[in-house]
């Protein structure tokens, strides 16, 4: 893990101290990952007392259950946002993958129920708002036909994950290029590719 240098440590002095803990470890996730999270670091990065973060969160997993949560609750506002401009399911995973690429930190605790506090409130109501917006997205798509509304959502989650996972982490095949309207556009068309294979009539 990468640790935070003394100059890269910001004195405390007022405000909401809070939100300068989950931004410090957001700061520390992003250099050495969500797993080799320290309090210890986390308060040095922010200014503050060792004992802080603990007070406030209780645990290392309560730092990264707040993180989890905001994130739920960032992705729900982004795709949401797509939802209500009139756009489709196509352009609420758009959303989905941009808000990946621009929150990695977030991204990265949000999918590790094993680092956070599970059944906390807040985290289960983010999650399930976020999931609610995508759930909306299908039901609109299929003309509000909510008895398969469920197997596309989840079937979209799963393609915009996918894609946000391997975009992430750099894991796209370089052939693919940088152009994103035109990776868009060879993903629609493997999709459209992927459902005819599986209807036995592959384009």
């Amino acid at each position: 893990m990468v640790r935070a240098t003394a100059a890269s440590a910001r004195p405390y002095h007022h405000g909401d101290l809070r939100r300068a803990v989950v931004e410090a470890a957001l700061e520390e996730i992003a250099l050495g990952g969500a797993a080799a999270l320290s309090l210890r670091q986390v308060a040095r990065r922010a200014g503050v007392s060792h004992a802080a973060p603990a007070h406030h969160f209780g645990d290392k997993a309560g730092v990264l259950t707040a993180i989890a949560a905001e994130g739920y609750d960032l992705l729900a506002r982004a795709t949401g946002e797509a939802l209500a401009a009139g756009g489709n399911l196509w352009e609420v995973g758009a959303a989905y993958v941009r808000f990946s690429a621009g929150h990695q930190s977030h991204f990265e605790v949000m999918w590790r129920p094993d680092l956070c506090h599970v059944n906390d409130p807040d985290l289960a109501r983010a999650r399930d708002t976020a999931f609610g917006v995508l759930l909306d997205a299908s039901a609109r798509a299929l003309g509000d036909d909510e008895a398969d509304a469920l197997g596309l959502a989840v079937a979209a989650w799963s393609f915009a994950h996918g894609f946000a996972s391997l975009l992430v982490h750099g894991n796209l095949p370089p052939e693919l290029g940088t152009d994103e309207e035109v990776i868009s556009n060879r993903l629609a068309t493997g999709l459209t590719n992927l459902v005819a294979c599986h209807r036995g009539t592959p384009t």
